[in-house]
């Protein structure tokens, strides 16, 4: 008799246990889609206490201290740097892990040659087993979060869960977070599903999949930024793609940026670059001193995702998806970068940069020429500047509101985004791709694109020179077959009657001594100049095999050294190197295989023609 009391007693508790949780989750949303899938994670991985993200501020300030204590994230000077903290991620955890991304959907060809497969049941089994119990004595956080200007045309609504402090903070600078987010998103299943837990940190079970029929994400032993803010890479572009395709939009790794003339008309370009290339700094780019006094301005609306659909006018409209910067610190300068810099001096995460202990502050590698000389490296150990050893990691990281940005465009919260007048694609090439030309039509435009390309730097690992073709710079992001991809892009152009016109630039064009020719950094604003004149067709071209360059006296180089000379070897077409980069183009077509488009292949075989 006393056994069944007590049972009963016991029953009825962790009923009510049950019911606070559960009731926790009914106060912020009564979506039973939502609330399904939680209790069934909660039942996978069975945290000790559950937490839903609201957004208040009270609640992230909570959050913060929290970290302060447990020592996983560090407060620092708050006169200099007011509401900055640091975090270090574990030191086999320091990147994005491409060989561990997979893209699991149904069939391996829909994934494409590009991508990592594993058959879905296959690796929710996998997944299954390692995320077992693995939020047992943490926390649980669940944070509804908005890619996009909540309610407006292009928002696309998720649910991360996390036992991440550090990934609750990050995400509400990266994107839009709270109750607003589930408010919008009503009773509709129409939601992205997103799982992180840091588990063991295991390098060796350590996952990033995408499932693009289930709309799920799933990431497990990491806790670099990269790999466990889910709505960054894995929704805005692998998950995102997908939808644009069934839905007639486009997700693309581009920077958007306007150019503002004196007259106060400003004109949007939405641009693609592989790593290294300077993506960022054009984002943010600082017009010469001579554009100033025009009255010339740059605005930044993003800097590495953009979101693109036909609006009503027949033209192709842009939004930043994001809400936040995920910038590499290593080179962000005053020289630089002013702008990206500037947008790190409040309310920012620094993730394995230096800790400078005389002030509290951070440092890394070319922010200046002043090393601190009492200071801790990124993994936290007593740093010697004059040992040698970088004190930054190479890819540490900054998370900063967009909002800080001193350039960040008026138009940064429209819903409706903004009309992109030119679609510029780039790469690091030394002697095969001109300054700048233009291609012919949009198809072409989709050809130039899918032949990008990038050489590996001193920096990189192997050979220095060889060539890694990275088309549309969405070889790590694109969510399905890479053929299908510009196909894609090849039906959008039926879609959209007032075609944005494509380019193709390289701010890295060297003499025979290894030196760069072009400036770059700000005065590539001179570059931009001449593409937005050939957008409203106010300046001519030349024709040559790649598409149209300009004439070398309608690049201004007024207060440059850059002499006209110089220009003609900018724009110079090598069709000898270029006879030899065909093969390499035709090769890398070969691995995409039959799911090349037709249009793109009878594009490969008229540069081919034009190069004779």
């Amino acid at each position: 008799m006393i056994q069944i009391v007590i049972i009963t007693i016991m029953s009825i508790s962790y009923c009510h246990y049950l019911l606070r949780k559960i009731g926790t989750i009914m106060e912020l949303t009564k979506n039973i889609h939502i609330i399904n899938w939680i209790n069934e994670i909660r039942e996978l991985t069975s945290p000790d206490k559950v937490v839903w993200i609201d957004g208040s501020e009270e609640q992230l300030d909570e959050l913060r201290n929290e970290g302060f204590a447990t020592g996983e994230m560090i407060e620092l000077n708050q006169e200099k740097l007011p509401g900055c903290t640091l975090h270090r991620s574990a030191v086999n955890d320091v990147a994005r892990v491409e060989e561990r991304t997979f893209i699991c959907s149904r069939t391996q060809k829909d994934a494409g040659p590009t991508n990592n497969w594993m058959a879905p049941d296959k690796m929710y089994a996998k997944l299954k087993a390692l995320y077992k119990g693995c939020m047992r004595g943490r926390t649980m956080y669940i944070i509804p979060y908005s890619m996009g200007v909540i309610g407006s045309p292009f928002a696309k609504y998720g649910i991360e869960i996390t036992d991440s402090i550090y990934v609750v903070l990050s995400m509400a600078i990266m994107t839009r977070i709270g109750r607003e987010v589930l408010d919008a998103l009503g009773d509709s299943p129409g939601f992205i599903k997103g799982l992180h837990a840091k588990a063991d940190l295991d390098p060796e079970n350590r996952y990033i999949t995408h499932f693009p029929e289930d709309n799920t994400i799933m990431s497990i032993n990491s806790g670099y930024g990269g790999n466990v803010l889910l709505g960054k890479k894995c929704f805005a572009l692998r998950i995102a793609s997908v939808l644009g395709r069934r839905e007639k939009w486009m997700a693309e790794h581009m920077l958007i940026l306007g150019v503002e003339t004196p007259q106060g008309e400003t004109k949007y370009i939405c641009a693609a670059f592989p790593s290294a290339c300077g993506k960022t700094n054009l984002a943010m780019l600082v017009p010469p001193e001579i554009y100033r006094n025009k009255g010339y301005k740059v605005w930044c609306v993003g800097d590495d995702i953009a979101w693109l659909r036909v609006g009503k006018d027949g033209r192709l409209w842009a939004v930043n998806p994001e809400y936040g910067f995920f910038g590499v610190a290593p080179g962000t300068s005053e020289k630089s970068n002013p702008n990206a810099l500037a947008a790190t001096r409040k309310n920012t995460i620094f993730t394995n940069v230096v800790l400078n202990l005389d002030d509290n502050t951070v440092w890394w590698e070319d922010m200046d020429d002043n090393p601190p000389k009492n200071a801790l490296n990124w993994k936290g150990e007593p740093w010697d500047p004059s040992a040698g050893e970088k004190g930054a990691h190479p890819n540490s990281r900054f998370t900063a509101p967009a909002k800080n940005c001193p350039c960040i465009s008026p138009e940064f919260e429209s819903p409706e985004g903004v009309p992109i007048s030119a679609i510029v694609f780039g790469g690091r090439r030394a002697k095969t791709a001109p300054l700048v030309y233009q291609s012919r039509d949009w198809t072409h435009g989709v050809f130039v694109g899918s032949i990008m390309g990038s050489e590996t730097t001193a920096a990189a690992a192997g050979k220095v020179g060889v060539v890694r073709r990275d088309p549309m710079a969405m070889l790590p992001f694109c969510g399905y077959n890479m053929g299908d991809y510009w196909q894609h892009w090849l039906d959008m152009g039926n879609y959209i009657t007032n075609k944005p016109k494509i380019f193709n630039v390289n701010w890295f064009r060297t003499n025979d001594e290894g030196e760069f020719i072009w400036p770059g950094f700000g005065e590539n604003m001179r570059v931009l100049e001449w593409i937005l004149a050939r957008c409203e067709d106010k300046v001519d071209a030349v024709e040559c095999a790649l598409g149209y360059l300009p004439k070398t006296e309608d690049i201004c180089l007024d207060g440059t050294s850059v002499t006209q000379e110089d220009m003609a070897e900018l724009l110079n077409v090598d069709k000898g190197l270029w006879r030899q980069e065909l093969e390499e183009i035709k090769k890398f077509y070969s691995k995409i295989g039959d799911t090349v488009p037709a249009a793109l292949a009878e594009e490969l075989q008229k540069l081919e023609s034009d190069l004779l």
